[in-house]
């Protein structure tokens, strides 16, 4: 299994979409965010003394457990902590196309897959293609005090273009961006640091060990093409 974080690129000259360039996802509020990244590739939490902080999506592809799913789909989890380090599936909402997280019971019903690579492996696809867009959460306001998200700074959450009409009756008007997702293999020094830490964390609990072991290939490469379904 190859674990990966999942960076965003966003080649749109419209206001804001410096927002969305250059971010990387992460897991809150069971929604998938965009938020900026450091040079470390870190996230950058949009508001001060968020807590807990805020969690890169770290994640692989697995395949879904449902035996009425035939033929079985190729699903994708992402830790959702560093303490407890929890799996969680991500899927996208059969009703209004944005990208969540949850247990297998939360997710059963929704689209889990078919989640993919492009052909040059560089990018994630879902459904054969990448259909991936942000959309503003605030609705073009300044800021927004009436959701958890809101006052945290969380604007920008991924939806999926399931239907490739630029999620028509879902949008709803709010601003919307194309965007790549790509992958950025976590090298192997970074996935034992990250198993050696949970796990002694995981033993000073006295809750047992959680051990899950990846690899990692030698090199990553890099797409700037948003794909469309033919």
């Amino acid at each position: 299994m190859i674990k990966f974080n999942i960076n965003v690129s966003c080649d749109s000259k419209k206001e804001f979409a410096d927002e969305v360039d250059n971010g990387i996802l992460v897991l809150r509020h069971n929604k998938v965010w965009v938020v900026q990244r450091d040079e470390e590739n870190k996230p950058i939490p949009p508001e001060d003394d968020i807590s807990p902080p805020l969690h890169a999506f770290a994640g692989f592809y697995i395949q879904y457990p449902d035996d009425d799913r035939c033929p079985p789909e190729r699903g994708l989890v992402s830790t959702i902590s560093d303490d407890p380090p929890m799996l969680n599936w991500v899927y996208c909402d059969k009703n209004t196309y944005e990208l969540r997280y949850g247990n297998r019971s939360a997710s059963i019903e929704h689209i889990v897959g078919e989640w993919n690579w492009t052909d040059d492996e560089s990018c994630v696809t879902l459904d054969g293609w990448e259909g991936f867009v942000a959309i503003d959460e605030w609705d073009g306001a300044d800021d927004d005090d009436t959701t958890e998200w809101g006052r945290e700074g969380l604007r920008w959450s991924i939806y999926f273009d399931m239907d490739d009409n630029g999620l028509k009756g879902k949008r709803k008007g709010r601003d919307m961006f194309e965007i790549i997702l790509e992958r950025r293999i976590q090298s192997a020094e970074d996935q034992l640091k990250q198993m050696e830490e949970a796990e002694k964390k995981m033993q000073v609990k006295s809750q047992g060990g959680l051990k899950t072991q990846f690899t990692a290939p030698a090199a990553e490469r890099k797409r700037n093409v948003w794909g469309r379904k033919d």
